[in-house]
């Protein structure tokens, strides 16, 4: 397998913030309109509900070699309906991304070679239409840029991707967080 490490070295500047806040209307537009005041250049962000329908959880991507991802983190601390802030990017997480490729068919030889191609990268077709096929593929960012690599001999229609996700795995979310309530005077150390 052929490592480009120009591209290896991109993602090891990307830092993924994790902000829990509140659900309510107007909470999205204060992050988007600090990001825009301070001047923030964010690869990707993701806003989805939680288990708590009181509770919102962003995923943001930053590029640390063009926006300082801490200084990031600080000023999302300053708006008052953040909850939590944390830099999972060097803390054991899972993170996917997932994305929709709607691929131009010419031949049911093409459209057999697609579903082989969807196969290897244990993505599956969701929509087959007379001239086109869509794919969807979830994992890693690298795993989404090497299928649209191999599709794109076939003729990329368009694409739509979420932008990266992240849990961290186990207990460490746990950890960190009763670390930060011994730390900050909000829990009592035993």
């Amino acid at each position: 397998m052929l490592v480009d490490h120009a591209a290896a070295r991109h993602n090891q500047q990307k830092h993924t913030l994790v902000a829990l806040v509140e659900n309510k209307p107007g909470v999205l537009n204060r992050v988007a309109s600090l990001f825009r005041r301070r001047n923030f250049n964010i690869d990707s962000l993701a806003v989805g509900t939680t288990d708590d329908p009181n509770v919102s959880r962003m995923t943001i991507v930053v590029d640390a070699s063009r926006t300082n991802a801490d200084l990031v983190e600080r000023n999302l601390y300053k708006l008052v309906n953040v909850i939590d802030v944390q830099d999972v990017t060097h803390l054991p997480s899972v993170v996917r991304e997932l994305a929709l490729i709607k691929v131009h068919v010419a031949s049911t030889i093409k459209r057999s070679e697609i579903k082989h191609v969807t196969d290897m990268f244990q993505s599956r077709v969701v929509d087959v239409n007379k001239d086109s096929l869509i794919v969807e593929v979830t994992g890693e960012e690298e795993k989404v840029d090497s299928i649209l690599s191999v599709l794109e001999e076939y003729g990329i229609m368009e694409v739509v991707r979420t932008g990266r996700i992240a849990m961290v795995r186990g207990a460490a979310r746990d950890a960190h967080e009763q670390d930060d309530m011994v730390f900050s005077g909000n829990g009592r150390a035993n």
